[in-house]
């Protein structure tokens, strides 16, 4: 069974760095990724139409390479965490948790007991399709499957360090877009309500042993948040990488035009 190699690189004091693959859910896109050394594929279910049956294909190619694959979930009820991780999701991105309870019960959700209240089926990619050993499956998915809860309200904020001390609640990673909004600064994240959250966030982490990431738009914001404690950096979106290079190559071209042929004369 596939230990995850954001638990391995964490645990050994590394740091990981994620792409999103969003907008193109295609396994060679993932397989590229992985070969060119991204840790963990963040594919989104909250924002996006594609489904459960996109992650079976995906958490193939990620097998294929060794990354991760972190399913951002749509909060719908228990089987939203069971279903990714039986097709092959490493980990559980869980949106806007607000809570200490909220987040008791996503990590009661996504273990098996006695830590959880999973229930068992070994018969998915998670299992190896039912060859592996039942009990040895239960054991190693409660180690190598990890749960990150999103920081990205003023209320969690406020509880922050009750969240972070929940038993199987791995990371916390701070949304930046949306918790400007709840604070009423949209898109301000330099301000220094949203910096002393981070502050706040990273300092929670720490003292209960946890780790914690943040958006990285850039290398150097990236440096400033692992500076920061951070040990998770988003590198790349699939959906802007298209926009912007379809952008960039339109204003490449933009200037050209037909032009008149000079007349010669013999």
């Amino acid at each position: 069974m596939k230990k995850s190699r954001l638990l391995q690189k964490l645990r050994a004091g590394d740091f990981v760095r994620v792409v999103n693959i969003n907008r193109v859910p295609e396994p060679w896109l993932t397989e590229v990724a992985g070969d060119l050394g991204f840790d963990v594929i963040w594919f989104d279910m909250e924002h996006r139409a594609t489904g459960y049956e996109v992650i079976d294909r995906l958490s193939l190619a990620c097998r294929a390479t060794g990354a991760d694959l972190m399913v951002r979930i749509r909060k719908t009820g228990y089987t939203s965490a069971q279903r990714p991780l039986e097709f092959g999701a490493n980990g559980i991105m869980l949106p806007h948790c607000r809570s200490v309870e909220e987040a008791q019960q996503w990590a009661s959700w996504t273990r098996f007991p006695p830590q959880g209240t999973r229930g068992f089926d070994n018969a998915g990619a998670d299992g190896g399709y039912a060859l592996s050993n039942a009990v040895e499956f239960l054991r190693d998915r409660n180690k190598e499957t990890f749960l990150m809860v999103q920081i990205e309200d003023k209320e969690a904020v406020e509880c922050v360090e009750g969240i972070a001390a929940v038993e199987g609640v791995d990371l916390l990673f701070l949304g930046p877009g949306d918790l400007t909004i709840s604070y009423g600064i949209p898109m301000q994240r330099e301000h220094p309500l949203i910096q002393r959250a981070l502050d706040r966030v990273a300092n929670a982490a720490a003292k209960a042993g946890k780790w914690w990431g943040t958006v990285t738009e850039t290398p150097e914001v990236a440096q400033l948040e692992l500076d920061r404690g951070a040990r998770m950096v988003t590198c790349a979106d699939d959906h802007f990488l298209l926009v912007h290079g379809m952008r960039d190559a339109y204003r490449q071209f933009e200037n050209i035009k037909v032009r008149e042929k000079t007349s010669q004369t013999g």
